[in-house]
């Protein structure tokens, strides 16, 4: 008798989004290198990363934020504005560590950002953290990024956005608040929960409502949402 193999988890789907070719082919050898991953889609510019988004429904889209036409961040905004693919995560790639378009990117819906220069375990890991949505990618480096350019200002629809995001604070209950200030910290379910006493299950339903209640995709919006409401301030180093 025939013993019938068990079939595996779904590979995470992967879309590439770089105008330099070699590097795409880069990240594409060591992505399709992984078991738990495959790349379903390559893309020149942010256009054609939206258009084949929409056709291969990835689970994860590394962006590249400058290309030529339609760049990353604006991408990213037509991405997170389209409700078919809400359940797509952008992860951004920069040249550059500290980078203001990385702030406006998160604003747009990117789960996070990554340097160019990063290791390959860094990139896979990145991924796999991304399409999992339990914790925000490189939380002390987005952290500082975005609380140095808040500290500056960031530009002039951060007083509106600050207003709405106030408001919208109202909703949360006091432990759904102390919740998202730790998650602005850059801890994870883990550590808020031992920060707490309690379970990380229960945490991660209190991130859950605040990201419902607070309209965020992820982790990493509810950072930029308790920076631009003031809830959680700037520290200067």
């Amino acid at each position: 008798m025939e013993e019938t193999a068990t079939p595996g988890p779904t590979p995470i789907r992967v879309l590439l989004a770089d105008d330099q070719a070699l590097l795409r082919s880069a990240f594409k050898v060591l992505v399709d290198s992984e078991p738990d991953m495959r790349v379903v889609g390559e893309a020149s510019d942010g256009a054609q990363a939206f258009e084949l988004a929409r056709g291969v429904r990835p689970d994860v889209v590394l962006m590249d934020i400058r290309m030529p036409g339609t760049d990353g961040l604006a991408a990213t905004r037509l991405i997170s504005a389209d409700p078919e693919l809400a359940d797509v995560r952008v992860v951004m790639l920069t040249t550059f560590e500290v980078d203001e378009y990385v702030v406006a990117a998160l604003r747009a819906g990117a789960s996070g950002f990554l340097g160019k220069g990063a290791e390959p375990d860094e990139l896979l890991n990145a991924i796999r953290v991304a399409a999992a949505g339990d914790a925000l990618l490189s939380p002390a480096a987005t952290k500082g990024l975005i609380a140095t350019f808040l500290a500056q200002g960031g530009g002039a629809a951060d007083t509106i956005a600050t207003a709405a995001h106030a408001q919208r604070l109202a909703a949360l209950t006091g432990r759904e608040r102390e919740v998202l200030v730790l998650v602005a910290a850059g801890l994870s379910n883990d550590e808020i929960a031992g920060r707490l006493e309690v379970s990380p299950l229960t945490v991660k339903t209190h991130v859950n409502r605040a990201m419902a209640k607070l309209g965020a995709r992820d982790r990493a919006q509810l950072v930029v949402i308790a920076y631009e409401s003031g809830l959680v301030r700037p520290r200067a180093e």
